[in-house]
């Protein structure tokens, strides 16, 4: 099978656009990655497009409209918050198959404001207020509360995940946050679900990303293995079936899963890793990956962020864009954009943000429900 590059990807300035529509905002990202590489919609084979939001679908071909109607097959997929790392492999895929040698894989979404997850609209005896709750930030502070009371983790480790996440993103200009967070400033700000405080919960934002996808022959073909990014593992997961209490979900074992098979197919190790885009939906979920990453042994996230292991210029800096605490979490555009970051900074052209000697960068996402996609990536030359 061929080996797939990336050899064009880019994101938009997340923010908010009320005057957008969700295909626009999308398309603005695909012309983004197109130019990136000096291609065109005309040279891209097939299109894959992850949207959560979008009721009627057919978003891809929404896109098509916006950019130039080839006629290519469109893939419009929807899963949880790794949809758009489900995009970006359904694309890989093919390309990988020997099906096509240029695709362009495209993650957008519009978020409204508030609170994720809750009942949903079941039918039945709901479980929300009852058992718990299934809103997001609840979901998270019980999981953060279950890792202290294993580990003796504190509402301080935690905090400082956010202190150090606002303050990449400083560094980032296609943050939707750029501002400093001290510490006395995150730990006292508005409480949202025990541990986490307003500033330690994801933003909801609009963006897109998108990424072109060449086989190698194509690459070298159009000179463009210069600046090309090897996808060396690429692997999505659901939870495994395990003799446990279902009313609490598991925001671990697929997570696990996921990094074990992206370790082996890759062929590297934790270790090897130079630096990493997690699902830091919340602070305390950034605590949590470190360990079901490998990053660090059982119980060691808490000393990881108090000795800046995972800052810039640390030993495994992790989510140096500002991560989804500060740059934003349009869902289904996040895998994409977390694949985008780490791709510059194996370029060599992550300007102040700059992970120095970069070579091999992980992404990570993770949908409850559940899904969870990594991809190890490479430079490749």
């Amino acid at each position: 099978m061929s080996d797939a590059y990336i050899v064009g990807v880019d994101m938009i300035k997340f923010g908010r656009f009320p005057d957008r529509s969700v295909p626009n905002i999308g398309a603005e990202a695909a012309l983004l990655a197109l130019d990136d590489c000096g291609l065109t919609i005309h040279d891209m084979q097939a299109m894959y497009c992850g949207n959560l939001g979008q009721a009627s679908g057919m978003v891809g071909q929404r896109v098509l409209q916006e950019i130039g109607q080839t006629g290519i097959p469109v893939v419009n997929v929807s899963n949880a918050c790794a949809t758009g790392a489900t995009a970006f492999r359904e694309a890989w895929t093919s390309v990988k198959a020997g099906l096509y040698d240029l695709v362009i894989a495209v993650g957008v979404e519009q978020m409204g404001k508030g609170l994720l997850g809750g009942a949903g609209g079941a039918k039945g005896i709901p479980k929300e207020g009852l058992l718990g709750s299934g809103t997001m930030p609840a979901v998270f502070a019980e999981a953060g509360h279950e890792h202290s009371r294993n580990y003796g983790t504190t509402f301080e480790q935690f905090a400082k995940v956010s202190v150090k996440n606002h303050h990449h993103s400083t560094l980032n200009p296609k943050a939707m946050y750029q501002i400093e967070t001290p510490l006395e400033t995150v730990m006292g700000a508005e409480m949202i679900a025990y541990p986490n405080t307003k500033l330690m919960c994801s933003v909801n934002v609009d963006g897109s990303a998108a990424a072109v996808i060449a086989s190698e022959k194509k690459a070298r073909e159009l000179g463009l293995m210069d600046r090309a990014v090897k996808v060396r593992a690429s692997v999505l997961t659901s939870d495994p079936w395990q003799e446990r209490d279902l009313v609490m979900p598991d925001v671990n074992s697929c997570t696990r899963l996921a990094a074990k098979a992206a370790y082996e197919m890759a062929g590297v190790s934790p270790e090897d890793i130079n630096l990493v885009e997690l699902h830091d939906c919340f602070a305390t979920a950034e605590i949590l990956h470190y360990e079901n990453l490998g990053l660090c042994g059982e119980g060691e996230a808490g000393r990881m962020i108090d000795e800046g292991e995972s800052a810039l210029g640390g030993r495994v800096p992790v989510n140096v864009s500002g991560g989804l605490l500060s740059k934003g979490h349009p869902l289904g555009a996040t895998g994409i954009a977390n694949i985008y970051e780490v791709s510059t900074h194996l370029r060599g052209e992550a300007g102040k943000r700059q992970v120095e000697g970069a070579r091999l960068g992980m992404t990570h996402v993770i949908g409850l429900g559940s899904a969870c996609g990594i991809h190890i990536l490479e430079k490749a030359s």
